[in-house]
C-alpha cells in the first residue's frame, strides 16, 4: 500500500500516533483514572468509557472523566489540578497492562530494513513516553519524538508534524502520517502530509473512516507490500 500511495516509491518519513495506533493504553489509562476518581469520592469509569475519552492529552482526559462526558467545560478548573495531580501519579507507577497492536512490530521492522525514517507524535506526555516505550520495545525504531507537552500545541494543531519535518528536512509530499482519531487526521491534512488510519484506536466512538483518511487499515501490517507481510515475523 505504501508505493500505491507514493506513486510507486517508498516515504522517507512515517510518523506514528502512539495510544490506540501502536498499543492499546486504555487498560492502564482506565486504571489510573478509577484511582484518580476513587480518591476524589467519586464512582469508577471503567475501561469502556476511558476508551471513548482518550485521545486528547491527559489534561483532557482527567476532565472528561469528572464530567462523565465527552464535554467537560463545566469543571472547576481548581478541581481538574488536583485530579490530574492524583492521574498523573498513579499512570507513573505502571504500563504492565500496555499491549502492543498485532502487525505492529512487523512493520515498524520492515520499515527500518528498507531504511525509511520513523518519528513518534503523540498528545501523551512527555514523562510517560519513554517508561511505556522501554515497557513495549518499541523505543529503538524512533528517530524523533514529540510529545503532548514538548511543544506548546497539541493534535490537532499540525505544529508536532511540522516540527518532525523541520528536523528530518524532508518535505511534506514525502511523508505519512499513521494514526486512529480524528485528531490525527486533521493533523495530517493540515500539515499537507498524507494520512492513513486504524480502525480499532480510539475515536471517542466514532468509525474513523468519517474523517475521510487516504486509507483505513484493520492492521498496520496492510502498509507492506504482501511478500514482506508474509515473510516478516510480527515479533
Amino acid at each position: 500500500m505504501l508505493h500505491e500511495l507514493f506513486q510507486g516509491e517508498l516515504p522517507r518519513l512515517v510518523m506514528f500516533d502512539l495510544d490506540g495506533t501502536l498499543v492499546d493504553s486504555v487498560p492502564d489509562l482506565a486504571a489510573a483514572i478509577d484511582n484518580m476518581l476513587m480518591l476524589l469520592g467519586r464512582p469508577a469509569a471503567g475501561s469502556e468509557r476511558v476508551r471513548d475519552w482518550v485521545g486528547n492529552g491527559a489534561r483532557v482526559l482527567v476532565r472528561r472523566a469528572l464530567a462523565g462526558d465527552l464535554q467537560h467545560g463545566q469543571v472547576e478548573d481548581g478541581l481538574a489540578a488536583q485530579a490530574l495531580e492524583l492521574f498523573m501519579l498513579a499512570y507513573a507507577e505502571s504500563h504492565a497492562l500496555t499491549q502492543v497492536y498485532p502487525g505492529v512490530r512487523k512493520t515498524l521492522k520492515w520499515l527500518r530494513e528498507q531504511q525509511v525514517e520513523m518519528a513518534l507524535v503523540t498528545n501523551k506526555p512527555e514523562r510517560f513516553i519513554a517508561p511505556l516505550l522501554d515497557k513495549t520495545e518499541l523505543g529503538g525504531f524512533f528517530r524523533w519524538i514529540v510529545g503532548g507537552d514538548t511543544l506548546p500545541q497539541q493534535k490537532p494543531d499540525p505544529a508536532a508534524l511540522l516540527h518532525v519535518l523541520r528536523l528530518a528536512r524532508v518535505d511534506s509530499s514525502q511523508a505519512l502520517f499513521v494514526g486512529d482519531s480524528r485528531n490525527d487526521v486533521l493533523a495530517a491534512k493540515a500539515a499537507g502530509v498524507a494520512c492513513v488510519a486504524l480502525s480499532y484506536g480510539y475515536n471517542h466512538g466514532r468509525p474513523i473512516a468519517e474523517e475521510n483518511p487516504m486509507r483505513v487499515l484493520d492492521n498496520l501490517r496492510e502498509l507492506l507490500p504482501a511478500s514482506a507481510q508474509l515473510t516478516i515475523a510480527d515479533v
